[in-house]
């Protein structure tokens, strides 16, 4: 096990994760629980599938809301976390996230995470488990799909959406947020509801595929990286 945060004992090996699931999905909230937004936060981690080291590169940014001006970032980086295992990202990421957002001299009010969120085979993606551990509103904005199924057709439209569908269940949304590309995949994190998530997202989007949050903290830990090397 490793370090506490929001009172998770993060574990270091896939049984204890999995065990521990149920119980921290059913923590998350689903109702609508953010307050007035002053600073809205993106946060991303980059990792090597099949590192030995097991290296996380986390960043998170703060922008002002509204207008989005930089308000401050910080990088962090871990090593000898769980493994790379589908489902269980959110274990072997967010405690360099942790670590990133302890360094950010304003903490956002609402933090946009490269990731999933209920749209995890469990429910419980990065973006929940940010929420829970840092105390935080989250919203899931993944750039492919975890899990489940998008119905229907998607029209070549800024704002077009359908719904991702798992197990009979919404439990996320493809956005066209610009023409000609891909969609992204929202879904609620931790005290937003669906809705207000994609509402964020779209507020936020600047003409972009990615909304500026999750694209500056993408940036950012790209940034760890590289200043991280030999």
């Amino acid at each position: 096990m490793n370090g506490h945060l929001g009172g998770i004992v993060f574990p270091t090996d896939a049984a204890s994760a999995r065990r521990l699931i149920p119980d921290l999905a059913a923590r998350v909230e689903d109702a609508d629980r953010i307050g007035e937004v002053c600073v809205i936060g993106g946060a991303d981690a980059s990792a090597t599938r099949f590192d030995p080291d097991r290296a996380v590169f986390a960043a998170v940014v703060a922008l002002g809301w509204p207008g989005l001006a930089p308000l401050g970032r910080a990088g962090a980086v871990t090593r000898g976390g769980l493994p790379y295992i589908p489902g269980l990202l959110g274990f072997r990421e967010v405690p360099a996230l942790a670590e990133a957002w302890a360094r950010l001299p304003r903490k956002p009010d609402l933090l946009l995470v490269d990731g999933h969120g209920r749209a995890h085979p469990q429910g419980l993606g990065i973006a929940c488990l940010a929420g829970l551990a840092l105390d935080v509103p989250t919203i899931g904005v993944a750039k492919s799909i975890l899990a489940g199924e998008v119905q229907g057709a998607l029209p070549d439209i800024p704002g077009a959406r359908a719904a991702l569908l798992l197990r009979g269940r919404v439990v996320g949304m493809a956005l066209r947020t610009r023409r000609g590309a891909n969609p992204v995949y929202v879904s609620a994190g931790h005290r937003v509801t669906l809705e207000t998530a994609l509402a964020w997202v779209e507020r936020t989007g600047l003409g972009r595929r990615l909304p500026e949050p999750t694209r500056l903290a993408h940036l950012a830990a790209a940034e760890v990286r590289r200043g991280s090397g030999p």
